[in-house]
């Protein structure tokens, strides 16, 4: 698998506690939208038991000028390099991987369920389908504990006003901690939520992504609801 070495151009968050990277695209490197890279620090000043390495979802869409990562920001020896790298600074990346990407069949519409920084590859998505004009109807479900924790919220609503295929469905489940107004959904992602806006639940294809517990709720749902296992794609993030 190729590897190449990125350039930090910015940093900057993008919700509470969560920092996006924006590094130079090497040129010619292609990947498909929710495609993964695998990122090495270079002779770090400190490490830990987890290593120098972690994998994170493309952020950015094929078509953007930059590579794109988010992460939650906790007190790991990784985050804490990576979170004080200036600009300019190197990393090795290795990839793409990965297949959680969306299908080709234009006929039946793709949900995407997930919360937190689970939102990554749904952005990539995204922001690809809006740039190629397909037209898959896009559903996004996007579950956080309030406004303030949920990544790229602004730019999805602004997505979701200029794409009418993009139908942006964000919900919040812990209001009580929060100091902005709020008259959209609250609570989980669940069945009543789903049937509320989709009608039917046959037919589209489903994909979970973020918490281990987060997907696993997703799944079992869905498969209650009578969706065939076929039609449900996952991934989790653990550890992020």
């Amino acid at each position: 698998m190729p590897s190449f070495s990125l350039t930090l151009r910015r940093l900057g968050e993008v919700a509470e506690r969560t920092m996006a990277f924006h590094f130079e695209k090497p040129s010619g490197f292609q990947f498909k939208a929710g495609q993964t890279l695998d990122y090495t620090l270079l002779n770090p000043p400190q490490t830990d038991a987890e290593g120098n390495t972690r994998t994170f979802s493309i952020a950015s869409a094929p078509q953007d000028e930059e590579i794109v990562f988010a992460t939650r920001m906790r007190d790991s020896a990784f985050k804490r390099v990576i979170g004080s790298m200036p600009i300019g600074a190197t990393v090795e990346a290795e990839g793409p991987m990965g297949s959680f990407t969306l299908h080709n069949n234009a006929a039946r519409p793709a949900v995407f369920l997930t919360g937190g920084i689970g939102i990554t590859p749904f952005r990539s998505i995204i922001r690809d389908a809006s740039a190629r004009k397909l037209s898959h109807q896009l559903w996004l479900f996007y579950s956080n504990n309030r406004p303030e924790d949920a990544a790229f919220f602004d730019e999805l609503q602004e997505l979701a006003a200029a794409t009418p295929t993009f139908h942006f469905v964000p919900t919040m489940t812990d209001m009580a901690k929060s100091s902005v107004e709020w008259d959209g959904e609250t609570g989980v992602i669940d069945q009543k939520m789903l049937t509320g806006r989709l009608g039917e639940l046959h037919g589209p294809i489903y994909y979970a992504a973020g918490p281990p517990g987060m997907v696993a709720a997703m799944r079992e749902m869905l498969l209650k609801a009578g969706v065939d296992e076929d039609d449900v794609r996952a991934e989790d993030f653990a550890g992020y």
